[in-house]
């Protein structure tokens, strides 16, 4: 039996951070029932159609669970929401905010006829304060939180090309929950966790937050280097190719120096003779490891590097990393199915020894509104299409 095969989730979810928590429950074997709009259903599905006609992200983030299409500004809609809740361990929403209230979900009514039941909203800032409305999109959040500031060259800002704030909050839903869980299995109660993801982001940002509220500034923004190490970053070989590198401590330093630039005496330059003069000194620095570096190819500069015992990677694309030797040993990729057949993903990172898990199909919108109706013993002819909440902000 999977860990998490007698428990239920219900989620009003859409774009990425609540997907993303709720596609690991999915995966360790809990039963997610994804409600979505009729029709349409998650916007998410319509961000690309790189993957055979499906939206990239959406494959990603929706596997395993069932779509169950309702419309929550009527009568049936409304009701079986409702049931499902009363029903479930978990409900997870990540509407616009105050959405849920205005629709009688909110943590407080759902669980008081549900008092074990663990109740996460995710949303951009929270509930209270003046950004609690404010909308909030993933690069508007790395704004925010001052990822944007860090991230890019000195005269460049970058966001970062993945959905950080969204990943940052639907891991903290995904661990609150388990946590909520196991609080639940001592106490027999429920939880109500509310997640942003300005706070979740946040949290990824101890390091230049403590940097700069007692260095007097900020991070520099050093594009692939680091703005507090050196070496570390790329180095560009002979043969054109990059080859990555980190050193982090004097000894690394004095070996490297001997092994792979050949040069000792660069280990006690005083330019360079501790991490601050080269952080000081990096133009030089840089500009004396490419010297070193234009008579090899990447793959010669990595075989020195490998045995001085410095650490180093190469710059994969991502065609490339699909094909990563490492994770081919390790049979780390695995099948699913999908509406535009079988698709490949990453096996989740964490594992349980002796269980498999589940990455099962991505549903259609709506495949499995019927069965779960019929299972709440709900028939769409028995209720009127009457707007029962206002829906405003349910976007």
């Amino acid at each position: 039996m999977n860990p998490l095969a007698d428990i239920t989730v219900v989620s009003l979810e859409q774009a990425v951070a609540a997907p993303f928590a709720t596609r690991q429950l999915a995966d360790l074997g809990a039963r997610v029932i994804k409600v979505e709009r009729p029709g349409r259903g998650d916007f998410a599905r319509g961000y690309d159609e790189r993957v055979s006609g499906m939206s990239s992200h959406f494959v990603w983030l929706n596997r395993s669970k069932e779509s169950v299409a309702l419309d929550l500004k009527d009568q049936l809609g409304s009701h079986a929401v409702r049931e499902l809740a009363a029903r479930a361990d978990v409900f997870v929403q990540n509407l616009a905010p105050g959405a849920a209230e205005r629709l009688g979900l909110g943590a407080d009514e759902l669980r008081s006829r549900n008092p074990r039941l663990i109740h996460v909203s995710i949303s951009g800032y929270g509930t209270g304060g003046p950004y609690t409305t404010k909308k909030a999109y993933d690069l508007l959040v790395q704004c925010e939180a001052g990822l944007v500031s860090i991230t890019g060259t000195p005269d460049d800002p970058s966001k970062v090309g993945i959905s950080a704030a969204d990943i940052a909050a639907g891991m903290y839903a995904y661990s609150g929950i388990l946590t909520a869980l196991i609080q639940r299995g001592r106490t027999g109660e429920g939880a109500t966790l509310e997640i942003s993801m300005l706070e979740a982001l946040g949290e990824w940002m101890g390091f230049p937050l403590n940097y700069a509220l007692y260095g007097g500034e900020s991070p520099a923004r050093s594009g692939a280097r680091h703005a507090a190490i050196a070496p570390y970053g790329p180095f560009r070989c002979g043969d054109g190719e990059q080859v990555f590198l980190g050193i982090q401590n004097e000894r690394e330093w004095a070996r490297f120096c001997e092994v792979v630039l050949g040069a000792p005496d660069l280990a006690t330059d005083p330019r360079f003779e501790r991490n601050s003069q080269r952080v000081d000194n990096s133009d030089e620095l840089v500009a004396e490891i490419e010297r070193a570096f234009m008579d090899q190819s990447a793959e010669q500069a990595i075989a020195r590097l490998e045995e001085a015992g410095i650490a180093n990677a190469l710059l994969r694309t991502m065609a490339s990393f699909a094909d990563h030797p490492q994770l081919a040993a390790r049979g780390r990729w695995a099948e699913y199915t999908s509406p535009v057949g079988p698709l490949r993903a990453l096996i989740p990172p964490a594992t349980l020894e002796g269980h498999t898990p589940v990455m099962g199909p991505v549903p259609d919108v709506g495949q499995h509104t019927e069965a779960v109706l019929a299972e709440l013993g709900l028939r769409p002819d028995s209720f009127s299409s009457d707007v029962v909440h206002d829906p405003e902000g349910t976007a």
